[in-house]
Formats: C-alpha cells, sequence, structure tokens
C-alpha cells in the first residue's frame, strides 16, 4: 500500500468545496484530515484499505459491540414495522372508521411531518444524556402509543394518537445508529452500516408477513398493532440492561465537569453556526433519498395491482422479492463504500437505478417484473445502505445522535408528500393495455419521477463532502463544559517553562477535541 502524502487542506465555503469535492471523486486515494494529540490537523492523502472477508470483519466485532449493534437494528426495525403496520393496512382502517382511504394517508402525513419534531427532542436528548435512556423511553413509549392506536374509539382520536406517534417515532434514527455504529471498528462500518440501513426494508417485510398471516376481515388490523406495540416496548426493555455507550461514557469522563444545558444550548448555536452549510447540505441529500425511495416503493403494489392487472398474491410476491433486493443491495454496496468510497457508491448505485428503470416497468409477466424490481431495489437501497454512516461521519463529532436523525427526519418531512403526488398524477393520466384495457399510468409516473431523483441523487453526492474514516473515539460530548479543562494562558506559559520550553505530554493530554 502507498504511503500516505501531503495534500491541500480541505476547502472552505460552499464553492471551493464543490470544486474540491468534485475532483477528488476522481482521484483513488482519500483526502483526510487527521488531528495529532497535540490537537495539530494535517491533511493527507490515503490509500483505502483493501476490501476485507466480512466474516473477519464480523470477527473484528467483540460481543459487546455485537450486542449493541442488534439492539440498534432490532430498534430501526421495529421503528419500520410501526410506520408500515398502518401503511399496509390503509384499506382496512378506512372501513374499520367508514371515511375514505386518503383520509386515512392523513394519518401518515402528520406522522411524516411530526417525526423531525421528535428526531430533533431525542437526538438533542442523546447527545446531552447519552444514547440509553432516551431510546428506552422513545420504544416504551412508542408501543404504549401503538396499543393507544387500538383503543382510538373516534377517526380523530385516531389522528390525535398518530400525530404523537410521529413524534416519538422521530426519535428512533439518530439514538439507533448512534448506538450501532459507534462501536465498529473503522474498517467494519460500511458493511456494518449497509446492514443496518436494512432494518427498515425488514421492518416491512414483517409488517406484511404479519398482516398476512392476521388475515384480511375489517378489525385484523389490530392484531398487527398489537405485534408492534410488542416489539417496541421488548427493544425498549432489551436496552435497559446494556451499558451506555462506551464513546460517551469515555468523552464524558474525560471532561469530567457535567453536562450543563447552558453549556449544550452554547456548543448547540456554535455548531449550527459553523456547521451551516453541512446542516442544509445533508437536509438536501435526505429530501432526494427519501423521495428516491417512498417514489420507487410506496406506489410499486399499486402499480402491479392497476397497470399491471395482478392478482393480489402475485402482486403481494413481487412486492416481497422487490425487498429481499433492497435487504441484499444495501448489505453489499454499504459493504463496498468501505473501499471505493461513500460517494463513489451512491452515485454509482443510483444511476444504475436510473438504467434499470425501463426493465422495471416495461414487462408485463410476474417473473420478469419480479426479477427487474429485485435489482432495481438492489441499488436503491445499496445507495441507502451507504447513509448511516455516511452521515455519521459527516456529523459534528459531538452532535452525532441528534444530527443524523434530524438532517434525515427532515428530508422525510419535506419527501411526505411523495406518494400523494405518483397517485395524482398516475390517477389523472391513462393507458392502454395490448388486451384494450384503459389503466391508470403508474409506471411511467414512477419511472419518470425515480429517474430525476437518481439524477438529482448522483449530482447532489458527486459535488459533496465525504469524511470516511472519521474517528468517533475522541470527541467531547455536547454541553460539557471543556473550556474549565483547558489551562488559562498564564499556567499554560508556566508548565511550558517547568518543562523546559517543550510542548511536554501535558499539553497534549489537555487538549480536547471538539469537532
Amino acid at each position: 500500500m502507498a504511503p500516505n502524502t501531503d495534500a491541500e487542506p480541505i476547502a472552505k465555503g460552499t464553492i471551493p468545496t464543490i470544486k474540491q469535492s468534485f475532483r477528488d471523486l476522481f482521484r483513488w486515494r482519500q483526502r483526510v484530515a487527521t488531528t495529532n494529540e497535540y490537537g495539530e490537523v494535517a491533511t493527507e492523502w490515503q490509500t483505502p484499505e483493501p476490501l476485507q472477508n466480512p466474516v473477519k470483519l464480523f470477527m473484528q466485532l467483540s460481543a459487546k459491540d455485537w450486542l449493541f449493534f442488534i439492539v440498534g437494528l432490532l430498534a430501526w426495525t421495529a421503528d419500520a414495522f410501526d410506520f408500515h403496520a398502518l401503511s399496509i393496512q390503509t384499506v382496512k382502517l378506512a372501513k374499520y372508521y367508514e371515511t375514505s382511504k386518503t383520509n386515512i394517508t392523513t394519518a401518515i402525513t402528520l406522522t411524516l411531518l411530526l417525526r423531525s419534531v421528535g428526531a430533533a427532542f431525542f437526538g438533542l436528548a442523546g447527545d446531552k444524556f447519552g444514547r440509553k435512556w432516551p431510546m428506552v423511553i422513545n420504544m416504551i413509549v412508542l408501543g404504549l402509543l401503538q396499543i393507544a392506536t387500538i383503543y382510538s374509539a373516534t377517526f380523530q382520536q385516531f389522528l390525535a394518537v398518530r400525530s404523537l406517534f410521529g413524534l416519538f417515532m422521530g426519535g428512533v434514527y439518530g439514538n439507533a445508529i448512534a448506538m450501532a455504529l459507534e462501536n465498529c471498528p473503522v474498517n467494519a462500518r460500511g458493511l456494518m452500516s449497509g446492514i443496518l440501513q436494512q432494518g427498515y426494508s425488514l421492518g416491512y417485510v414483517f409488517a406484511a408477513c404479519a398482516n398476512l398471516g392476521v388475515g384480511g376481515s375489517t378489525s385484523s388490523w389490530k392484531t398487527v398493532f398489537w405485534i408492534a406495540a410488542g416489539l417496541s416496548i421488548a427493544v425498549g426493555l432489551l436496552r435497559i440492561p446494556f451499558p451506555e455507550s462506551q464513546q460517551f461514557l469515555a468523552a464524558k469522563a474525560a471532561g469530567k465537569p457535567k453536562v450543563t444545558p447552558a453549556a449544550f444550548l452554547r456548543e448547540t448555536r456554535h455548531m449550527l453556526a459553523k456547521e451551516w452549510r453541512m446542516c442544509v447540505y445533508c437536509i438536501i441529500l435526505m429530501t432526494w433519498f427519501n423521495y428516491y425511495s417512498h417514489t420507487s416503493q410506496d406506489s410499486y403494489t399499486t402499480f402491479l395491482l392497476t397497470q399491471k392487472e395482478f392478482k393480489n398474491a402475485a402482486a403481494s410476491r413481487g412486492s416481497i422479492i422487490m425487498k429481499v433486493g433492497a435487504c441484499v443491495g444495501g448489505t453489499i454496496i454499504g459493504y463496498l463504500s468501505q473501499f471505493v468510497g461513500r460517494r463513489r457508491a451512491m452515485v454509482g448505485a443510483a444511476l444504475i437505478s436510473g438504467c434499470l428503470i425501463p426493465a422495471w416497468i416495461l414487462p408485463t409477466a410476474e417473473r420478469s417484473l419480479s426479477a427487474s424490481a429485485f435489482f432495481m431495489q438492489f441499488f436503491v437501497q445499496g445507495a441507502w445502505g451507504v447513509i448511516p454512516i455516511h452521515l455519521n461521519e459527516l456529523s459534528p463529532p459531538a452532535f452525532r445522535s441528534s444530527f443524523p436523525g434530524i438532517t434525515y427526519q427532515l428530508g422525510n418531512m419535506i419527501s411526505s408528500p411523495s406518494a400523494q403526488i405518483v397517485n395524482a398524477i398516475a390517477e389523472s393520466h391513462y393507458l392502454r393495455r395490448s388486451n384494450g384495457d384503459r389503466v391508470e399510468a403508474y409506471g411511467p409516473t414512477m419511472g419518470v419521477a425515480t429517474a430525476i431523483i437518481a439524477v438529482g441523487i448522483a449530482v447532489t453526492a458527486a459535488l459533496g463532502p465525504e469524511k470516511r474514516g472519521s474517528r468517533f473515539e475522541t470527541t467531547a460530548p455536547a454541553g460539557t463544559d471543556v473550556e474549565a479543562l483547558v489551562k488559562k494562558p498564564s499556567d499554560a506559559e508556566a508548565g511550558s517553562e517547568s518543562d523546559g520550553g517543550g510542548r511536554g505530554e501535558k499539553s497534549g493530554e489537555e487538549r480536547i477535541d471538539r469537532g
């Protein structure tokens, strides 16, 4: 492997960053900013480590690391199960509350809109108090709200409970990925990030299986919600015996002064003032990505049932195969991103998915459509598989719990009408099949929209920053009053004189990385 060489410093400002990021996309070596024990920052070109055997990467995680990862994955899976328990049972709920399907989807819109508020609250709580108890409270309350949904006697009560549900649902993602990935070895993060992201697809598959298992009667939706409630509460209780995040504890121990609200708010304002460009960039990126998944997935079953005129069983099989492709692609491309780079993996996956669009919507046979859906979602969720670790690495270090969750949920909030947009356009335009049937144009609508989004993702990722290999281990928690630890100039000078004018070990120990 070639030795590391000096590189130009990472650019400051929007236009210089765009130019530098685009040039770096076509250089194999990675521009990395390193910090020594004295807090001095240098930039160098690093050659990516060769891909390692996944089994060896798995073995790098200790039993404790695995437990943290599995609980984070279960939390994200339960979150997806909770959400899809409603979306896949829209028809049942419309019949139960004697209202339209459009009115039922109002609950989905409210959930998506309020998730960003929950992401901010629980993410900041995770950065201030640690990952453990905010997640415990979050998951248990989610389960209780699922039960409250079951006992909602009127549609108004149903909407109110689902609004509260959105607040608590929004807090899961940031704390889950922080908990799952903070403990992973650096060279295993790409693989583990890809696996973690597939918790969303697993949640969908489990919810769909539960829905198929309980049957199609109107009141059977309650059984699925009972299962969702049990899963969420179980994950919350499972988190209690495990300790706090090692990175949070180590940084807090190094910081010693307790985390104060005033210091926390001061650091938050400082972070937003310093990192506002990164915040805006990540929100734009996550808006594209949320449109990407919702546009290509949410209406796919409807597409098979209406435009392709499949029976329910065939449409269900196609949807399940589609989600299997998502799980496989997210894991593999997340793993490959450790070697080829986060941005190159996202750009490549997005462009390939765009090329697959004709094969995705034009066939008429079940097998052909299922196969193309598998590979389409292989690359859609493959690009998504990079997102957890990419957001973690781009996050201001002390805000690694709140930043990914907030940016993800704000993107989700902006993209919340995506399914409604697809349905509105498709239902107002028609195609004529070879058998003469006039059908709604779901395929062309989804195809054109997904093509635009795939290009948007490729361009945004190509022009954006990347911090693959960022170290999570030396950052003080947000709100730690680090100023109390750093010597005053006069003290430092006295210490230097006593050391004979040398830099000494003590000065290096007293520097704390605040990101």
